[in-house]
């Protein structure tokens, strides 16, 4: 080995005191093939952390605004959201059809081949930071060790405030070969301090070695290996060591008397509502992303958030909606804010809320391609519509910063679930909330969870895309697979343990197509979920699972919005509509048929919804049946 060619002698010592041949190996391997002008060792101290953020800031990659500890990163104009096309699974070509449809794959002798190829060479002239991180909290049985070599300081400073340090964790490993690494670059800049050489965008995961290469791209979701990169290595890691890694927040919702606290998990696809569900005014948040779920010493479920941040989408982020995030972006402390519109070191970003008023002219994502943006500039010169904060800017904080934050948000033993809740984005079928029969049941309603595209998105809207578990762009492991890990966890769990399952959906519309609910009606839905594992309240057996009383929702929405729930409203939005579950039914059945292994009991526990569905429209006599004849 020969890091003396490119480590000072203080951070070569940095090394050598964790003791761990791999970690020396890995790091001589990747600066030997990425070839880094030098390389810089990051512990745990404060001012490593401190030396970091002033490297985003030196190097531009961040810029200083007129908020105490807030900057701005811009990524490249095509480098603005996770890129699917180019992250593949890299899979022995012998293996390769038991993935299934959903898993973008590329044969791993010839993707390694590739990417190692690109990345030959990537860092010339460049800083390499060598990190060290904890997925979970420090010293916990949950938690995953992680380095990271990359040259972005912006990728660095992110990863500070979204992960626990974990050069002391890497301590404790004793010299075990036991975590996984992520290998990044930003590749050649810009004049502007953007990747030049997106068309060379590879983000390649390798199951086999537990290791990431990312190259090419700044956009967090691309670039930070420890995020939804390492989702996918410890979804892997969780099915094959009997635990599971899913992407859910936890949040400890409290009753109206403040008399306790139940730990929820929740999985809700992209713009269903998962953030603004984690973050309901009244309780509190562990996570709002990522969850590992382990079986404890008494048989129950215990989860741990293995971030410490959030990496948010700031759209629609306004005091009506989220003020407690609002007023932690606009108030001083560490804070990186991306692809939004400064102007005289402010910050502007959509639906913020009609208090503001948006400056006519300034810096945003567009600029490192159009230059300074302008209120006259709507589109590029390809005919690409742009506002003046993209859709998908982000900030990214520590949730200690929040002052909705759980006090056992870094509780080495985690926190113990009650419930976990599936959500989707449906406007003419679900209820609002409804509890699911057993841990079987709902883990056919988790795998049926579907989202409705919006024309904002993709320019058709309504196009239901199938999210099992809100999961699917993350699992790397076959559906029958994944589905089988689930039910087998649920059979571990102590029986009077097994957390209780819910569906929420809070985007039912009216004929009209206005929808019934409000953004904060949600807190309500909670509550009863919450009532309903506490066994404070009783239900109504539906085909479905059991939906709230009229009475109970009634007296809810009085108490805590002091407006009247009519019963007209409360018959719209619970009324079991046969013809719309059964279509459903049809197309989730045929999406598992034609996937291998999927276990028998998740098509027995469809067929006994179908059945169910059918009987109750033979029996009403109506294929939309109100929750008051299910009373009678």
């Amino acid at each position: 080995m020969n890091l003396e060619k490119w480590i000072n002698k203080k951070d070569l010592e940095k090394i050598k005191a964790l003791n761990n041949p791999k970690v020396e190996k890995v790091i001589d391997e990747y600066l030997t093939l990425c070839s880094p002008e030098k390389a810089v060792v990051i512990d745990d101290s404060p001012e490593d952390i401190a030396f970091v953020r002033q490297m985003a800031i030196d190097f531009k990659e961040e810029i200083k605004l007129a908020i105490d500890g807030h900057t701005v990163h811009y990524d490249g104009y095509y480098d603005q959201a996770r890129d699917k096309k180019n992250t593949r699974l890299l899979v022995p070509s012998e293996e390769k059809e038991k993935y299934g449809q959903h898993i973008n794959t590329i044969d791993r002798d010839e993707g390694l081949e590739e990417v190692l190829e690109i990345m030959d060479g990537v860092m010339t002239g460049k800083t390499a930071i060598i990190r060290f991180f904890s997925l979970g909290p420090t010293n916990s049985r949950f938690s995953i060790c992680a380095l990271q070599i990359t040259d972005s300081t912006y990728v660095a400073h992110s990863e500070d405030l979204l992960y626990r340090q974990g050069y002391e964790e890497f301590k404790r490993l004793e010299g075990s070969e036991d975590f996984f690494y992520f290998i990044h670059s930003a590749g050649e800049l810009t004049d502007k301090h953007v990747t030049k050489s997106v068309d060379k965008r590879r983000i390649y995961i390798d199951l086999i070695e537990n290791r990431v290469f990312t190259v090419n791209n700044q956009y967090a979701g691309n670039s930070l290996g420890l995020k939804k990169l390492a989702l996918r290595l410890a979804i892997n890691k969780a099915i094959h060591e009997d635990w599971l890694t899913e992407h859910m927040f936890i949040s400890a919702i409290w009753p109206l008397d403040k008399s306790r606290k139940t730990y929820f998990l929740g999985a809700y696809p992209s713009a269903c509502g998962k953030t603004s569900t984690a973050m309901i005014p009244g309780n509190t948040i562990v996570g709002d992303d990522i969850a590992y779920l382990r079986i404890c010493d008494e048989g129950e479920v215990r989860a741990v958030n293995i971030e410490r941040g959030i990496f948010g989408i700031i759209k629609d982020v306004s005091p009506k909606n989220d003020p407690v995030i609002y007023n932690s972006l606009k108030t001083p402390r560490e804070t990186i804010f991306s692809n939004i519109l400064i102007s005289e070191g402010q910050t502007y970003w959509l639906g913020m809320g009609k208090q503001v008023a948006i400056p006519e002219t300034g810096m945003n994502w567009t600029s490192s391609k159009l230059g300074e943006w302008t209120t006259g500039m709507c589109c590029d010169e390809e005919g690409n519509e742009f506002k003046y904060s993209h859709p998908n800017a982000r900030y990214t904080l520590r949730l200690e910063e929040l002052e909705n934050v759980d006090e056992a948000l870094h509780d080495p033993n985690g926190v113990e679930v009650s419930g976990i809740i599936y959500g989707g984005r449906d406007s003419d079928t679900s209820v609002p909330v409804y509890e699911c029969f057993s841990w079987e049941h709902g883990v056919y309603v988790g795998a049926s969870i579907e989202s409705e595209t919006t024309a904002a998105t993709l320019g058709k809207a309504g196009v239901r895309k199938h999210q099992p578990m809100a999961n699917l762009d993350f699992i790397v492991v076959p559906l029958g697979e994944y589905l089988k890990a689930h039910l087998k966890f649920g059979e571990r769990v102590a029986s009077e343990k097994l957390p209780k399952i819910f569906s929420t959906n809070y985007f039912l519309r009216d004929e009209k197509g206005n929808y019934y609910d409000e953004i904060l009606d949600k807190k309500i839905w909670l509550i009863w979920a919450e009532g309903r594992v506490q066994k404070e309240y009783e239900a109504i057996e539906t085909p479905i699972g059991f939906i709230p009383k009229y009475g109970d929702l009634a007296k809810l929405f009085k108490e805590v919005f002091d407006i009247d729930y009519e019963k007209t409203r409360y018959e719209a939005e619970f009324s079991v509509r046969i013809t719309k579950f059964l279509e459903k039914i049809e197309r989730i059945e045929n999406i598992f048929k034609n996937e291998t292994n999927v276990p028998n009991l998740f098509f027995e526990k469809l067929e006994q919804q179908r059945k169910r569905l059918v009987e109750a429209e033979q029996i009403y006599g109506t294929d939309i049946i109100s929750p008051f004849l299910f009373q009678a």
